[in-house]
């Protein structure tokens, strides 16, 4: 969070002394209101740390206290909590109670959580690391048997800003008030799940952030401009050719759901190679049909290799055929598995990985333990290793470029409804469409990691679904996105 400190710094040399935390204050104050609904005679407890995080909260706090709240500070850090906000509660009427020394709460304590309505976490900001310290996770445990809603300020206290890992216990927020910009931690799990509805305020940072962030998300007018649209001089191989390496006698689905997200995905043509054809033609009769090898199947744009494929002797050679041709290339599933790094950064053409954290943890050689609570670094770390863009899925799906001068890509659609068998090879083929149509991997993968999400979500609706759904939906997302 340097970039951010180096922009507040730059922000505050040209403002009086305090008019930024005052700004941060307003729109926090704002946000508790809205989740208390009527201010007056409201109770309001404020858990406030050392910092200026701390700060926000008192001046929150007082401001509240203003519009008729019963507000209480607890102090973790009595002799460093922040003096002007401190005298700003003080002097709006709240009330200030010194948190327990060791985390041992008395009765005291307890008594101030008796019936609250809002809990603000300021305990500490995005200097934080490691954790929550026992007085402070002692607290939080106590705030958590009252059941009352938790507002954060700026992140939930405990959660790395940088990365979104969680290394020991940190708060649970119903909602965050951010200042600002989003923090990766806010938007990367497991630091995600304890953010809660996102809210960004303002406070005049933009002109001193950096133009190229960390992290970023595609939305419907980004992922707009970059969908493929024909001409009138377009026919199926101007449009881009897909081939399809996928299946195998014991998993055929696997083939038919990719060909189906291909197909679904805009291109022109799709030529699939491997045993499993007579599904697929059953399936999708408009399929190019070849028992291989995959160089003698005919020419396309880009190929996808891996979904199904299975562990049988021919697996490998296919993957190494595929590999070897000047075309993109997709990775996915029984691929990975069998996916030899060096080959990978020998290529000439763009290569796109898309593990989930299981497939990711063998390809880097760590625990999928590991890779899901480290889940930016594992993406940027992954694609470094093996110089190809790749596509981390997971309850944050993230994209990564092989180089660092592009920031990593955050997909906002997904939904937990996803994880479902074979959700996965429909997005393989829907994204090597996109491939052969001519976008960027990076691009590529953004793009069908954003449409995947929301037909996912069109067909949830806050219910169960099926794979084989998934490509049928994908119409009608195309067209919501072109016409937002």
């Amino acid at each position: 969070m340097e970039t951010v400190r180096r922009a507040e710094a730059a922000l505050m040399a040209g403002l009086p002394d305090g008019v930024l935390m005052q700004r941060a204050a307003a729109g926090l104050a704002a946000a508790a209101a809205g989740l208390l609904g009527r201010v007056y005679g409201r109770r309001v407890v404020l858990l406030v740390g050392s910092g200026d995080n701390g700060g926000d909260a008192l001046y929150a706090g007082a401001r509240l206290a203003r519009r008729g709240a019963r507000v209480t500070a607890v102090l973790l850090r009595p002799d460093r909590a922040h003096e002007g906000g401190l005298a700003a509660l003080w002097a709006a009427g709240g009330w200030v109670v010194p948190a327990e020394e060791g985390g041992d709460l008395g009765a005291p304590l307890c008594r101030v959580f008796h019936r609250v309505d809002l809990v603000l976490d300021g305990i500490v900001g995005i200097g934080g690391s490691g954790g929550l310290r026992p007085p402070a996770a002692a607290l939080m445990r106590l705030v958590r048997d009252t059941r009352a809603p938790v507002l954060a300020v700026d992140l939930p206290s405990g959660v790395e800003a940088d990365t979104g890992e969680v290394r020991g216990e940190a708060v649970a927020a119903d909602a965050t008030v951010t200042f600002g910009t989003y923090k990766p931690g806010l938007l990367v799990d497991p630091a995600a799940e304890r953010a809660g509805a996102l809210r960004l305020v303002d406070i005049g940072l933009g002109p001193y952030l950096p133009e190229v962030p960390e992290l970023e998300a595609l939305q419907h007018a980004d992922v707009a401009a970059l969908l493929p649209e024909p001409t009138a001089e377009s026919d199926k191989y101007r449009r881009g050719v897909v081939g399809v390496v996928a299946g195998s006698e014991r998993y055929p689905g696997a083939a038919v759901l990719a060909v189906g997200g291909a197909l679904r995905g805009g291109a022109g043509a799709v030529r699939y190679v491997g045993p499993a054809a007579r599904a697929v033609i059953a399936r999708y009769p408009e399929t190019l049909v070849h028992p291989g090898p995959p160089g003698k199947a005919g020419r396309v744009q880009a190929w996808v290799v891996g979904p199904g494929l299975g562990d049988g002797p021919g697996a490998e050679e296919v993957l190494e055929q595929v590999l070897a041709t000047d075309v993109p290339v997709l990775v996915d599933a029984d691929g990975l598995r069998l996916l030899d790094r060096v080959r990978v950064r020998r290529r000439s053409a763009p290569t796109l990985l898309t593990p989930h954290a299981g497939e990711a943890a063998a390809l880097l050689g760590v625990d999928r333990a590991e890779v899901e609570a480290r889940r930016l670094a594992s993406v940027r770390s992954l694609a470094a290793a093996y110089g190809a863009t790749t596509l981390l899925k997971g309850s944050t799906t993230l994209v990564a470029a092989p180089v660092d001068e592009h920031p990593v890509r955050l997909n906002p659609t997904g939904t937990a409804w996803l994880a479902t068998a074979g959700s996965g090879d429909v997005l393989s083929g829907l994204t090597g469409a996109l491939l052969a149509a001519g976008l960027a991997a990076r691009d590529a993968a953004s793009v069908g990691a954003y449409l995947h999400g929301l037909a996912a979500r069109t067909l949830a609706a806050g219910a169960p679904i099926t794979a084989h759904e998934l490509p049928d939906a994908l119409p009608a997302v195309w067209r919501d996105v072109r016409a937002a």
